[in-house]
């Protein structure tokens, strides 16, 4: 918190990224939309001790002890949001609920893709989940952050923290363009449990559809909430089974063997 260099350079990069705006344009049949975060992340990579060298390795890590801060601030903001439209999160309730089972759909997807390209036992902690802080903690206390899960659990992380909110802002706005679906169901669907995730896809609906803007997320912030109240539940009793299971399978086409438990030190 007494990093003055660190609030300095991040005011700067926040001033910067307001000033460029939000930038859209078309792709193909989409309108991809480019919010100011997005340029604030890209300052902050690029800031980093193996490109411009702005920041050193204490200033990462004080950085990432105020991730914990900024996200709970703006989870404040969204929940001001949720009450005034209560009843419209009412009535679509049973689509919350039912939209979680989605989730599963990383195991089937991730599985066999992982296999395929070589992955032994880590396959399990990164294809359970989109791999965010419940799901590492889940990992890690079932397997150990040691072990091949944990490195697979790990990658995801890391790999999500630096495109995830780059790839959601694109796909929802490829997705809305598309017509195939209404503006709530994409606000509920980008609530995956991850707070930063879910901004940035519902930056890019909100410049799509402005005139629901506060419905919009509102729908995002408590699918998010469900998502981190019952998407570890999820992972813990069907996720982690399921993917384990699909493991053995694609596993055994692949090689033509059944895995062995070696296979988590290879």
């Amino acid at each position: 918190m007494k990093n003055f260099k660190l609030h300095v350079m991040i005011a700067v990069f926040i001033a910067i990224a307001e000033l460029i705006g939000v930038k859209t344009f078309k792709l193909g049949p989409g309108t991809v939309v480019l919010l100011p975060m997005l340029y604030a992340l890209i300052f902050g990579i690029f800031s980093a001790p193996r490109f411009a060298k702005l920041s050193n390795q204490q200033d990462m890590e004080d950085a990432s002890s105020l991730l914990g801060i900024t996200l709970m601030l703006l989870m404040a903001r969204y929940g001001t949001l949720v009450g005034p439209t209560l009843p419209k999160i009412i009535s679509a309730s049973p689509a919350l609920i039912l939209q979680e089972f989605g989730n599963l759909g990383t195991c089937f997807l991730g599985v066999p893709l992982a296999v395929y390209f070589g992955l032994k036992r880590e396959t399990i902690g990164a294809a359970h989940s989109i791999a965010r802080e419940p799901n590492v903690a889940l990992i890690g206390e079932r397997y150990g952050l040691a072990s091949a899960e944990g490195r697979g659990v790990m990658g995801v992380y890391i790999s999500g923290t630096v495109f995830g909110t780059i790839f959601f802002g694109i796909l929802s706005s490829f997705a809305a363009a598309s017509g195939l679906f209404h503006p709530y169901a994409l606000a509920m669907a980008s609530g995956v449990g991850s707070a930063s995730m879910m901004t940035a896809a519902v930056g890019s609906l909100t410049v799509m559809y402005p005139q629901m803007a506060d419905q919009l997320a509102a729908f995002g912030a408590a699918s998010n909430m469900l998502s981190g109240l019952d998407g570890l539940y999820m992972s813990l009793w069907m996720a982690l089974p399921l993917s384990e299971w699909l493991y053995k399978k694609f596993y055994k086409i692949k090689y033509g063997v059944e895995p062995e438990k070696g296979d988590a030190q290879k």
